[in-house]
């Protein structure tokens, strides 16, 4: 037996077993070998199998991509919201490769890319899907685009992208696992487990023949959160849901949309230009970006061209950010601004800075 007819068995045999207290084992040891044997299924034949145009390369400060379904307006949004000249029309797939544009905002350069409309099956291959796919596991922000007449592919999309190992707006599971050579399996939780067993976690990770050394669990996951953990290839990635067209309906029906959502969107017209200068801002905000302005000694600071860090960012990720050698030769900093308690303060490679602060490295 190969394995997609090994995959049909276990998906034919969780559809046939009712979820309840006493199959939650079993169902987790399924979902276990399930996800081991697609691993397995999804390693790539060749060295070419990304294709002409699916390879963009990053630039910019960071990196975002528009998925969608066809149609509902990508390539508008793309030319409303940087400088890109994407090819539109109101048929499918008029984006055939990836396009890419730069918005510039409050000194961020920030790359979005427009990508080919994905279809339901994308992640299994269907329309090119795990090509697109793959481009959004690498971004920064994923800006799910749906058309204001089918809200309900807001479903459709995350499913694709969770097939592909991606993870949107959460953060990868508190657990530790650490293996060893011999010495059985050491299971320690530092909190209150509900939703899966220790004898479960046990016999998941003896699917992946992890049978020896110490796994520390810090917070209440379940059984597809720690199927992730032991996979290690998932993707943590923050998204935004982009509700298009909205011209095209009354506020009443917006109304309606969002209890059958269930989640904040942005509502906006591409074509209108509507909201999109509030689009451009939940951008910006959801990268989590602050500005530093970079002093040379004895020289004036530059407030003009702003170094764009990630909130939480220190001394030394600036230095990293400025060349990867520069942090080795980094002493110190003089830092002004709200990080610290007066101005030209000196301060260590490990200080974190905050938005606005005004930045000289010392050598």
């Amino acid at each position: 037996m190969g394995l997609p007819e090994k995959i049909k068995a276990i998906e034919e045999e969780m559809n046939k077993t009712q979820i309840n207290k006493h199959t939650e084992h079993h169902i987790g040891l399924l979902k276990a070998k399930l996800a081991k044997l697609k691993g397995e299924l999804d390693q790539p034949r060749s060295s070419n199998q990304g294709g002409i145009g699916f390879e963009p390369k990053k630039s910019g400060d960071c990196s975002v991509v528009l998925i969608g379904l066809p149609s509902v307006g990508k390539s508008t949004i793309l030319n409303r919201v940087t400088n890109a000249k994407s090819k539109t029309g109101s048929y499918f797939f008029t984006t055939l490769k990836v396009v890419p544009g730069v918005l510039e905002y409050k000194g961020a350069k920030i790359q979005l890319l427009d990508l080919p409309g994905i279809i339901s099956g994308a992640s299994s291959g269907s329309g090119r899907g795990k090509r697109v796919l793959s481009v959004a596991r690498n971004a920064d922000l994923i800006m799910l685009i749906l058309d204001v007449f089918q809200p309900a592919q807001l479903k459709v999309l995350k499913k694709e992208l969770h097939n592909m190992g991606v993870r949107l707006n959460t953060h990868p599971p508190d657990v530790t696992i650490e293996k060893s050579s011999r010495g059985g399996l050491g299971i320690t939780s530092t909190c209150k487990l509900t939703k899966l067993s220790k004898a479960t976690v046990r016999d998941i990770l003896n699917i992946y023949g992890i049978q020896h050394g110490n796994v520390i669990i810090r917070e209440d996951i379940s059984d597809d959160e720690l199927i992730d953990v032991v996979t290690g290839n998932r993707r943590y990635i923050p998204a935004i849901v982009v509700l298009n067209k909205i011209d095209l309906v009354n506020p009443e029906y917006l109304v309606q949309v969002k209890k059958k959502i269930g989640e904040e969107f942005t509502p906006i017209s591409a074509d209108q230009k509507i909201n999109i200068e509030d689009l451009k801002e939940l951008i910006y905000n959801k990268l989590n970006f602050i500005r530093v302005y970079l002093k040379p000694r004895s020289k004036e600071a530059d407030l003009e061209e702003p170094l764009i860090v990630t909130a939480g960012s220190s001394i030394s990720d600036i230095c990293t950010k400025i060349h990867r050698k520069f942090s080795e030769q980094a002493k110190y900093a003089l830092v002004s601004g709200t990080s610290v308690k007066f101005k030209s303060q000196r301060v260590g490679k490990d200080h974190i800075v905050q938005d606005q602060d005004i930045v000289t490295i010392v050598t």
